[in-house]
């Protein structure tokens, strides 16, 4: 069992949100939801609880990063500026620095392909139009070295993406060619990593920046995010409410009824025990960061809101680890700071 000081906590029962277009209207009323991976059923689970990890050493505050679970260990890479590698073993329950990543990496969502971590639909430099990365860039624990992995296609890079894996293969959903520029677009790609082949999938309904996206059940979710357009006065303002689905198999999207309750970008997203889970986030309606965790399940196509972030923040990831979520790290104020260190763990109940 992963070593952790249960000393802070906090618990509450999981609502549900239930929208109500005839009263225009929202109704919060106890709920709970099954910890099945694939058949969530609300019911099932009587409470959420949040607890925060103390390290002796804890790993470098940043925001902008990725977090992701990679074999045995937990990795936290990139953020604005130049910013080490720290390591979590959940064995240990201490943090350890690996290698450097080879230059300023920021805006991503990192993935774990073949027992090694991927950096793609990011972004490198500094605000406000920052170019997104060239090409895919590994981190192998194993050797604990960065290489340059294959190109990106010149005119599909972009950086602020959502990116999943899906069955041996990579996809990269929507993002910014610009940074923070009006630059963001709808695209979809798939990148296999056996053949070194990219694949143009069809466009999102909606272009969207600066969010994650997640897998259930053989379709990717785009959740979250903004059209960020700074060099027309709105970084922040035109974020996305809609809920976009793409069926694998039958490669068609569609856009969820039920939009995200609360609009925001920056967010961090996972599928866990079979429910789209959308954290923190930033947005204009309020200067510290968002603490809302809110999650979509698909069975009954209703949202649940549950516990909040104990504390708020925006720019960084949550990753799952024997069946627990994780998160670290983040800007605790919409735009670039306070950066935060601290990590914080949820379990569902059975």
């Amino acid at each position: 069992m992963p070593l952790f000081n249960p000393s802070i906590k906090t618990q509450c029962a999981v609502t549900k949100l239930v929208s109500s277009a005839a009263m225009g209207a929202a109704f919060f009323v106890l709920a709970a939801c099954s910890a099945q991976t694939t058949s969530p059923q609300n019911p099932d689970i009587a409470s959420v609880q949040w607890r925060q990890h103390k390290a002796n050493t804890p790993p470098s505050a940043r925001h902008e990063n990725g977090f992701v679970a990679v074999g045995e260990h937990l990795y936290l890479v990139g953020g604005r500026g130049e910013r080490p590698l720290d390591i979590f073993d959940p064995a240990t329950g201490s943090w350890s620095q690996g290698a450097k990543p080879p230059f300023e990496i920021h805006h991503m969502q990192a993935i774990e392909y073949d027992e090694k971590l991927y950096v793609l639909g990011a972004m490198t430099g500094g605000f406000p139009e920052e170019p997104p990365l060239a090409n895919i860039l590994i981190y192998d624990p194993a050797t604990d070295a960065w290489s340059e992995g294959p190109e990106i296609p010149a005119d599909r890079r972009r950086g602020g993406s959502g990116v999943v894996l899906h069955e041996g293969l990579i996809y990269l959903v929507g993002g910014n060619t610009r940074g923070h520029m009006s630059g963001y677009v709808p695209w979809v790609d798939v990148f296999d990593p056996e053949t070194g082949r990219w694949t143009q999938l069809p466009d999102t309904p909606h272009s969207r920046d600066h969010f994650h996206a997640a897998v259930i059940d053989g379709h990717i979710y785009a959740a979250g995010g903004r059209t960020s357009s700074h060099d027309t006065g709105e970084s922040m303002s035109l974020t996305v409410a809609p809920v976009d689905v793409y069926d694998i198999a039958n490669q068609r999207w569609h856009t969820l009824e039920a939009p995200l309750p609360t609009e925001r970008a920056g967010t961090a997203t996972v599928a866990f025990n079979g429910l789209l889970v959308v954290l923190g986030g930033e947005s204009t309606s309020q200067v510290e960061a968002h603490r809302e965790v809110e999650a979509y399940n698909p069975e009954t196509g209703e949202w649940l809101s549950l516990p909040p972030l104990p504390v708020g923040r925006h720019g960084t990831q949550a990753t799952l680890f024997n069946g627990e979520l994780h998160i670290v790290a983040g800007s605790e104020n919409r735009g670039g700071g306070p950066e935060l260190n601290d990590h914080w763990v949820m379990e569902m109940g059975e």
